[in-house]
C-alpha cells in the first residue's frame, strides 16, 4: 500500500546484483518492483508514463531534468501511468507550462507510483548498459530495511522472461474510433497495449478503427468486416504470447492487409516461424536511428522494446506464408527492426510511429498501411 507524501522521505534503489543507489522519494512513498530499464528520451515523459508498454518495468530516465512541464490533461497515451516505479536525477521543482494543471510528483503520488529522486542516472544508466536489464526495487519511507532484506526481496520478484501481460493492460471491451472526415476503410486493432495515438493517426487518414481486446478471436475480427488488421505495441515476452500468435496466421491465411508494430512485430516475427530473444538492455527512447532498406531512408524513430525478431538480415527466407524479409534494421546495433511479406499484403516494424512521444519520420507508414488496403480493394 502507498501513501502521496510532499515531504521527501528517504529511498533507496536495489538492483537484482547487488547494486544499491539511494535518493529521497519522489512520487508515491511505498515499495515496488519491476524490470530496471532506461529511456533517452529528454522529452515526452507524460507519453513514456502511460505507455502500456512499460508494465512492470521500473522507468530511469537519462535527462537529468524532469517535469519542468508538469502534467497536463491531454497528453496521456492511455487510461493510467503503466510504469512500476521511475527513477529522476534532478526533478522540477516548479513546473512551468502554460498547459499544466500539476506537478509530475503530484501525478505521480495520486496514481501510487513510488518513484526516486536525487539518483546518479548516469551511473546507474551505465551499469544497466554494462550488466543488462535486470529486477529492481525501489523502496521509501523513514525506516527501510537493511540492504540485504531489500536484496532477498527483490530476488524473490518475478522477471520479464516468460511474462504474458498483453492481457493486463488491454481493453476489456471493443470499442470504436470514428474517422475524421469521409471513412474510407475500416480496420480491426488487436489491443496488446496499444497507445491513443495510434488509432488516431489511422483516423486521421479516414480509417475507423476498431479496438478489440487481447483475447479476440479470428470471428471477433472479421465481424466488423475490416479491409485491414493491427497488431499493435504492448508488454511482455513475445514468445508467450500464443494466443496473438494464433490469431495472426488467422488473418495472414486470410490474405487480409496487415500492420503491426512494436509487439505487433515480433508476433509477425513468430507467425512466419522466426523465433525472438531478449535484448541486453533494450531499446527505449525518442531518438533511436533506424534505416528503410527499402528506401535507404534512415529515420529518427521512438522504440520501447526488450525483445527482438531473429531473423535473417539477408535473403528472402520461405515461410508458411510466402517470402518474407527484413525491411528495416537499427543503425545502432544491427537489430531487426521490420519485416514484411512478399507474397501478402503484411508488413511490420519493431519501433511507435505514432510519434506520441517522438519525432515523425515514421508517418509514412500508416500511409503505407492504406496503401496496402487499396491496393487490396482495387
Amino acid at each position: 500500500m502507498t501513501t502521496s507524501t510532499r515531504t521527501p522521505a528517504p529511498a533507496a534503489l536495489v538492483l537484482e546484483d547487488g547494486r544499491v543507489f539511494r535518493g529521497r522519494t519522489y512520487g508515491a512513498v511505498g515499495e515496488t518492483f519491476g524490470e530496471a530499464v532506461f529511456s533517452t528520451g529528454m522529452t515526452g515523459y507524460q507519453e513514456t508514463l502511460t505507455d502500456p508498454s512499460y508494465h512492470r518495468q521500473v522507468v530511469v530516465m537519462t535527462a537529468p531534468h524532469v517535469g519542468n512541464t508538469g502534467v497536463n490533461d491531454e497528453d496521456a497515451e492511455s487510461r493510467r501511468i503503466w510504469v512500476a516505479g521511475y527513477v529522476v536525477r534532478d526533478p522540477a521543482r516548479r513546473p512551468s507550462n502554460w498547459r499544466s494543471v500539476r506537478s509530475l510528483d503530484e501525478e505521480l503520488a495520486a496514481q501510487g507510483v513510488v518513484g526516486i529522486s536525487g539518483v546518479d542516472t548516469r551511473a546507474l544508466t551505465r551499469h544497466l548498459r554494462e550488466r543488462g536489464a535486470m529486477r529492481v526495487g525501489v523502496f521509501s519511507g523513514d525506516a527501510l530495511e537493511a540492504d540485504a532484506a531489500l536484496l532477498a526481496r527483490v530476488r524473490s520478484a518475478p522477471g520479464m522472461a516468460g511474462a504474458d501481460l498483453c492481457g493486463e493492460v488491454a481493453t476489456t471491451e471493443p470499442y470504436v474510433v470514428p474517422a475524421l472526415g469521409t471513412r474510407r476503410f475500416t480496420v480491426a486493432a488487436v489491443d496488446l497495449g496499444i497507445k491513443g495515438m495510434t488509432p488516431q493517426r489511422m483516423a486521421e487518414r479516414g480509417i475507423e478503427v476498431h479496438v478489440l481486446p487481447a483475447t479476440a478471436t479470428v470471428e471477433d475480427v472479421y465481424a466488423v468486416r475490416p479491409d485491414g488488421v493491427f497488431f499493435s505495441n504492448g508488454p511482455g515476452d513475445p514468445a508467450a504470447a500464443d494466443h496473438p500468435v494464433s490469431l495472426m496466421r488467422g488473418v495472414l491465411e486470410r490474405g487480409t492487409p496487415l500492420f503491426g508494430i512494436c509487439f505487433g512485430n515480433q508476433v509477425l516475427g513468430r507467425a512466419l516461424g522466426f523465433g525472438t530473444f531478449k535484448l541486453k538492455y533494450g531499446h527505449r527512447g525518442i531518438n533511436q536511428p533506424v534505416q528503410d532498406r527499402t528506401t535507404g531512408k534512415v529515420e529518427i524513430t521512438a522504440h520501447n522494446h526488450g525483445f527482438a525478431v531473429d531473423a535473417p538480415l539477408e535473403g528472402t527466407p520461405k515461410t508458411p506464408f510466402g517470402r518474407a524479409e527484413v525491411t528495416h534494421v537499427c543503425l545502432n546495433d544491427n537489430v531487426v527492426e521490420g519485416l514484411r511479406l512478399l507474397d501478402r499484403p503484411a508488413f511490420s516494424v519493431q519501433y511507435h510511429p505514432e510519434a506520441a512521444a517522438g519525432p515523425h519520420d515514421a508517418a509514412y507508414l500508416f500511409d503505407r498501411f492504406t496503401s496496402l488496403m487499396e491496393g487490396q480493394r482495387a
